[in-house]
């Protein structure tokens, strides 16, 4: 558990002076910027707190270079407004996760680089690393590192914005982030396929992202989570984005090539966005204490993998990202956690990350993916380099 002091620096000077000072003492400390992101991964067993939530503000923001850099501690809804002031937007999509966990507040762009969070325009538009470009960070000396800048460039020897992102506060404090970003979308519509089950859908959702058809975010929700979200049973469905005429052709295009083998219906503006939302937000899954694990995976074995669950467990699912990102659920009181990795590496490998459960099962069982020996040995040469006292959120990736 974290101690009951918390840091909160008005400036990146004061920050580095503070942890600067902590490493002096050996005092370690929970890296925090409001929060809501706080219950996942290991419990972090630290002597304070240090929170970003003072490194507040937009820096600087030029529309026509479709960059903007603000301080680690910016609320997200604030850098959202003044994106939207000139139609432009973090393509990613970062998901908010703190409803899962009761927490309030707002995530903050720090919380978003860190946790490397992306919605479901991941499949077109990457992760938060693929439009960061820049950071600037105090790190366990309490020196502050500058890295990257506010334009694309190639990189020779270590990335270090690269490898910051998903780092989820252990290698130092993150001041600043400077973020890629995109114009908004004109419109945009969602298609509905009614009825398919999971490897139906699978099959459609391939064939709709190998489409020339544009698609910017395929999902698909079985019953009980389809009745949660839009209602109406299961719901396979595709976000078209773009000009309103060009959007209305494309699914309409879309519409023709599923006529047979399912109904479909159309959902435009508010009802699409607020559907896309909650996929990314997780909202079938907020407000309940199961245990709720993250997996991304090939998409083709996606839906063979929940199968297996199945036999193993009583869940709720769905999938994101075309199949490649899958929310599990479980009705029981066990994270089982060497089963679902068992069966993950069985379908082909990938990632499974426990989201949330009691800080207990969190204290005992591998919270993120295990690493491979020889990446796993790097990691901790990277974390020696950044943090040689190990101040930094200790215990929370790995024990």
């Amino acid at each position: 558990m974290t101690g009951k002091t918390t840091l909160t620096p008005g400036s990146e000077d004061k920050a580095a002076e503070m942890i600067a000072s902590a490493a002096a003492d050996k005092t370690t400390l929970a890296i925090e910027g409001s929060g809501t992101k706080s219950a996942i991964g290991r419990p972090v067993f630290a002597d304070s707190t240090i929170s970003s939530a003072k490194l507040s503000g937009i820096t600087a923001y030029n529309p026509a270079e479709m960059v903007i850099s603000a301080r680690a501690g910016t609320p997200l809804p604030e850098i959202n407004r003044e994106l939207a002031k000139n139609n432009q937007m973090l393509a990613f999509e970062p998901p908010v996760l703190g409803h899962l966990f009761g927490a309030a507040g707002d995530p903050t762009i720090g919380a978003v680089a860190a946790t490397n969070g992306a919605g479901p325009r991941r499949i077109v538009a990457g992760a938060a690393r693929d439009s960061l470009l820049g950071v600037r960070l105090v790190n366990g000396r309490g020196e502050v590192v500058k890295n990257g800048g506010r334009v694309m460039k190639n990189v020779t020897g270590l990335d270090l914005v690269k490898l910051l992102a998903g780092s989820w506060g252990t290698l130092g404090l993150l001041s600043e982030v400077t973020f890629k970003v995109l114009p908004s979308p004109k419109s945009e519509q969602t298609l509905v396929l009614r009825g398919l089950d999971d490897d139906a859908a699978t099959a459609a959702m391939a064939h709709g992202m190998a489409s020339p058809n544009e698609v910017s975010g395929a999902a698909h929700l079985p019953n009980l989570v389809a009745d949660k979200m839009i209602g109406g049973g299961a719901a396979t469905v595709f976000r078209l984005e773009g000009f309103a005429d060009s959007v209305c052709i494309r699914v309409q295009q879309l519409q023709k090539t599923f006529a047979a083998i399912a109904q479909s219906e159309v959902l435009d503006g508010d009802q699409s966005a607020n559907l896309w939302r909650a996929i990314r937000d997780v909202k079938p899954f907020g407000g309940s204490n199961s245990i709720l694990w993250r997996v991304s995976m090939k998409p083709s074995e996606a839906h063979k993998f929940v199968m297996a669950i199945r036999m193993h467990a009583a869940i709720d699912a769905y999938y994101d990202w075309q199949g490649g990102l899958v929310w599990l659920s479980l009705q029981d009181d066990n994270p089982n956690d060497e089963m679902i990795r068992a069966e993950l590496a069985r379908h082909g490998g990938g990632h499974a990350t426990l989201i949330r459960a009691d800080s207990q099962y969190r204290a005992l069982v591998p919270v993120f993916q295990p690493l491979a020996k020889p990446v796993e040995a790097l990691s901790r040469r990277i974390k020696a380099a950044f943090d040689p006292d190990g101040i930094f959120n200790p215990g929370r990736m790995a024990a």
